[in-house]
């Protein structure tokens, strides 16, 4: 599902709402989950999943074309783990 898509469902769900309106909340709602990763805390959606930053370390790669080495620095990374009722619900539609 596209962002546009999540748009279009939620407007259909809230029909009174203009397609402009639902555009601008889904933003905020973006928004918000970023600026709340950038600073370092945890998102917790009950009953859906949980976003977190986990740290990488520093380690040396290899170019697999030329076989030099590559310095990658540390870095930090987005993390989602599926929520209990996600994964069972998921798992029941099978």
């Amino acid at each position: 599902m596209t962002k546009k898509e999540l748009i279009k469902r939620v407007q259909e769900k809230i029909e009174d709402y203009p397609a402009k309106d639902v555009s601008y909340a889904v933003q905020v709602v973006f928004d918000a989950m970023t600026g709340a990763l950038k600073r370092n805390e945890r998102i917790d959606l009950r009953g859906f999943g949980n976003f977190t930053i986990r740290r990488r370390r520093a380690i040396i790669g290899r170019n697999p074309k030329t076989a030099d080495l590559v310095h990658v620095p540390r870095r930090k990374i987005p993390f989602f783990k599926v929520g209990k009722e996600l994964k069972d619900m998921i798992n029941k539609s099978r």
